[in-house]
């Protein structure tokens, strides 16, 4: 049976975010500050080992205080701000203002970058007349990520969790995608990196396929190897 929708997940699938050093760098030089580099690099692993930044490594731990917000922490703004700048804080940094400086900073076009066949495959399946959408467990809106990065007009519909209250894998996000993509879940794939939270599409009759959450230059054609449209086949 022909693919008629395609919806795919963002970060880690068809984003990358940049490395925790470039993300301290870039708040840093927001906040006008500079740190010898002994303590860039201790910061730099502190919050790694924090989780600190979204899409990012995952937190060694989460400490008790901050566990109901992270583990809710996609379905809301404020409630995704509060896990990850709490989980920052664990961290003694220089300046207090950094740890909303960090969390501002990912939210930027500019912190984010396209895996390689990214456009390639959106512009193929958007050629052949496959509907796309964009199905994300997030706290903010990342539309103008696509915009920056050229990728916005291959994409028909996005839904968000923050938007919707629920998060990845409840069904209802998925759903909500086939029907704005005015397609039945049996003809529609899910791609994504996640086989927890992206197998949800599953339970609607969704085919899922699955990516590796690599770094950009580790994974330069998995999208399109996929094989969601002869244009990228």
């Amino acid at each position: 049976m022909p693919i008629k929708g395609v919806l795919f997940d963002f970060s880690g699938t068809l984003f990358r975010i940049e490395s925790v050093r470039s993300w301290l760098a870039a708040a840093l030089a927001e906040r006008g500050l500079s740190v010898n580099e002994a303590d860039f690099d201790r910061y730099a692993r502190e919050l790694e080992a924090a989780g600190a930044l979204p899409g990012g490594p995952g937190p060694q731990r989460v400490p008790g205080h901050l566990a109901e917000a992270w583990a809710s922490r996609d379905r809301s703004a404020r409630l995704h701000r509060a896990a990850y700048t709490g989980l920052a804080r664990q961290v003694a940094l220089p300046d207090p203002g950094l740890y909303d400086a960090l969390y501002d900073r990912h939210r930027t076009p500019a912190a984010w970058c396209p895996y390689p066949d990214a456009a390639e495959v959106l512009g193929g399946l958007a050629g052949s007349g496959v509907r796309v959408g964009v199905v994300s467990n997030i706290g903010w809106d990342l539309r103008p990520v696509f915009r920056a990065h050229g990728l916005d007009p291959f994409v028909d519909a996005y839904v968000l969790s923050f938007e919707h209250g629920v998060q990845k894998p409840d069904a209802r996000l998925f759903h909500s995608a086939c029907t704005l993509l005015g397609q039945n879940p049996t003809d529609v794939v899910m791609v994504g990196d996640d086989r927890h939270a992206d197998s949800g599409a599953a339970a609607l009759g969704c085919e899922v396929r699955f990516v590796d959450h690599a770094p950009v230059t580790e994974r330069p054609s998995a999208l399109r190897e996929l094989g969601l449209a002869p244009e990228v086949a």
